[in-house]
C-alpha cells in the first residue's frame, strides 16, 4: 500500500503487487479448502513496523474459485455492471459511480446490509482496473470526497485495499480470485470482524458466479453493447481532478458504538454450514 499512497491513481507498481499477492503462497493460512473453493488469511507480522507487539489488526483475506462454466470476461464484466449489481447482491443498499479520473479508473459509493444489531456500512472507493490477453485485475480501495462525507445512519467502512484478478484457464472457465483487507468500523472486536470475513467471504464469491451463468442472457436484453468499463468512450461519467480526493485513513473516522455484538455461536453455526 505505500505505492498507492504517494499517488492517488494506481501505477503499474500497484497492479504488479496486487498480482504478486494473489497467487502468492507464502505467509498465507489455509483456512477453508473444498468444492472449489479456498481461503486464506494473511500470516501477520509478531510485532508492528512501530514495533508493539499484538496490535490489533483486521486481517487480509483471499478466497480462490475455480469456475468451470463461466469465462473470464464474463465474470469481470459482472464485476463491473452496476445495473446488473442491483439483479443478483441482496445486500446492497445503494450504489452508484460518480466520477472518472482516468480512462480505467473512476469513484464510485456504495452501501451495504449489516446482519442485526450492526449498522448498515457504506464505503466511497477509488477503483482502477487493468485488462491483458487473459487476465482481469481491478483494485480498489477508500478516498474522501468533499461531496461524499458520512451519513448519520450510517458506519463509514474502509477498504485499505480490496481487488479480484480474474484469469482464464479456457474459453468458458476461469480462476477467480478475491483479497481484501477492510475495516468496517464501529466497536466490534477486531477478531470477530476476521471470523465473519472467513464465512461470508465464500458465500460472497459463490453468489457472484451464480451471476456469472446468469449475466450472458440477462446482458442480451440490456444494452448488450454498452460496456464502458471495456470501451471508455462509452462513459457518460464527468471527468474530475485526482488532486479533489484523498486517501481515506481508517484512524481518521470514529468508532460507532454498537451495544451489542454480533453473536459469536451464529457465526460459527455458519461456517460449518458452508
Amino acid at each position: 500500500m505505500s505505492r498507492i499512497l504517494s499517488g492517488i491513481i494506481p501505477d503499474e507498481a500497484v497492479f504488479t503487487d496486487f498480482r504478486r499477492q494473489a497467487l502468492s503462497t507464502d505467509n498465507w493460512y489455509s483456512k477453508y479448502d473444498k468444492n472449489g473453493m479456498e481461503v486464506w488469511v494473511e500470516v501477520a507480522p509478531v510485532t508492528s513496523p512501530q514495533g508493539n507487539k499484538n496490535v490489533p489488526k483486521v486481517h487480509k483475506i483471499k478466497c480462490r474459485m475455480t469456475i468451470k462454466d463461466v469465462s473470464a470476461a464474463t465474470m469481470y464484466d459482472v464485476l463491473h455492471d452496476g445495473l446488473y449489481r442491483k439483479k443478483w447482491d441482496p445486500t446492497m443498499l445503494e450504489s452508484f459511480d460518480i466520477a472518472r479520473l482516468s480512462p480505467n479508473t473512476d469513484l464510485g459509493y456504495y452501501s451495504w446490509l449489516c446482519p442485526k444489531p450492526l449498522k448498515n456500512r457504506d464505503v466511497v472507493t477509488l477503483r482502477s482496473w487493468q485488462v491483458t490477453d487473459n487476465e482481469y485485475v481491478i483494485v480498489n480501495y477508500s478516498v474522501k470526497h468533499p461531496k461524499y462525507p458520512p451519513k448519520k445512519d450510517l458506519v463509514r467502512a474502509i477498504s485499505l485495499l480490496t481487488g479480484y484478478l480474474v484469469k482464464a484457464t479456457g474459453p468458458n472457465s476461469c480462476s477467480f480470485t478475491y483479497l481484501s483487507q477492510a475495516d468496517p468500523k464501529g466497536s466490534l472486536p477486531k477478531w470477530v470482524v476476521n471470523k465473519a470475513s472467513e464465512v461470508l467471504a465464500p458465500r460472497v464469491l459463490k453468489c457472484v458466479h451464480e451471476a456469472g451463468q446468469s449475466y450472458p442472457e440477462w446482458k442480451e436484453q440490456n444494452s448488450p453493447d454498452q460496456k464502458p468499463w471495456l470501451y471508455p468512450e462509452q462513459s457518460t461519467l464527468p471527468m474530475m481532478d485526482a488532486a479533489e480526493l484523498t486517501i481515506q485513513r481508517a484512524d481518521s473516522l470514529e468508532n460507532v458504538d454498537e451495544t451489542s455484538q454480533l453473536d459469536v455461536q451464529e457465526i460459527n453455526k455458519a461456517e460449518h454450514s458452508s
